[in-house]
């Protein structure tokens, strides 16, 4: 079904069973089957919300084995979040969320977390080609504004989270929370990430890149000493994704603590890969890796 904005989705979802019968068509959209088993062979209640695994025996509906799984929160509110989510382009804060849905903070700062847990499960299997700029950045705050007296708070990088990431140019961007910032991790990610194939990789000075010479043609942008560019090898894009980080982070959220951060870092990047995608099929291709239950116990542990 197709929508292009958030009164077309609404319309075409005027109650649960609609969008129940939407997700149901896109979950089992290659046949249904059991979540316990894996069994093909299911039989379907008269109420369509309810089904049954002719080998197991077990009940179901289509939110098991889904981050829907066990939520009192209605599929259509489920929809709306995703599509905020999707949409804003620096996401949207938990209170925020909280006061559209009509729900607790609380509640819908455990949605977004279970939307952000479906995000970062997406693997890429396609290796970084093209011409590459890979960079590094950290989260936590300029240390003019930070409490004085706090060990943790130092100068420089002391108390923050380093954050390492990938762009391909005209393509998509990959990143994660490190947690060093030396030659093994950064020369690590990059083979992780990078095709041995690629035309070219970029990075700034760090002396953990030092070694990427040797698979890849790798050159180094000082910025040190002013340098922006060197002939087509710069960091501007990889930049201009970090810009996009701290400015949800600082702009939205306020604070993220060091323990949830990948998720978030998962979701800016999920949002930036499909910044081509209309936004109907932004919900949709966030509905299609639903798949992975996360309970609230697992996310404070």
């Amino acid at each position: 079904m197709q929508f292009d904005t958030l009164l077309q989705m609404m319309a075409a979802f005027p109650d649960e069973q609609a969008a129940i019968d939407h997700f149901t068509s896109i979950r089992w959209k290659g046949g249904a089957y059991c979540p316990h088993c894996g069994s093909t062979r299911v039989y379907h209640f008269s109420d369509k919300r309810n089904h049954k695994c002719g080998d197991c025996r077990k009940r179901f509906s289509i939110k098991v084995g889904t981050i829907f799984e066990d939520s009192k929160i209605p599929l259509r509110s489920w929809m709306l979040a995703i599509w905020l989510i999707t949409s804003h382009k620096k996401g949207i804060a938990s209170t925020t969320l909280a006061k559209d849905l009509g729900v607790t903070q609380k509640t819908a700062w455990f949605m977004t977390q279970r939307l952000r847990y479906a995000i970062r499960t997406k693997s890429f299997n396609r290796p970084l080609n093209g011409e590459v700029e890979i960079d590094e950045t950290y989260i936590g705050g300029k240390a003019a504004n930070r409490h004085k007296g706090d060990p943790k708070n130092g100068p420089g990088t002391k108390g923050k989270v380093a954050v390492i990431g990938a762009l391909e140019r005209g393509g998509d961007v990959i990143a994660t929370v490190i947690d060093r910032t030396d030659t093994a991790t950064l020369d690590g990610f990059a083979h992780a990430v990078v095709s041995p194939d690629a035309i070219s990789v970029s990075t700034d000075e760090h002396s953990g890149y030092r070694n990427l010479s040797r698979t890849f043609n790798h050159d180094v942008v000082r910025h040190s000493a002013g340098e922006y560019s060197r002939g087509d090898h710069h960091t501007n894009g990889i930049e201009g994704f970090w810009s996009l980080l701290k400015r949800q982070i600082i702009g939205i959220h306020h604070f993220v603590s060091a323990k949830h951060l990948n998720a978030y870092v998962g979701e800016v990047a999920w949002r930036f890969n499909e910044r081509d995608t209309g936004e109907g099929d932004r919900v949709n291709a966030l509905l299609a890796q639903t798949t992975g239950r996360l309970t609230y116990r697992e996310l404070i542990a």
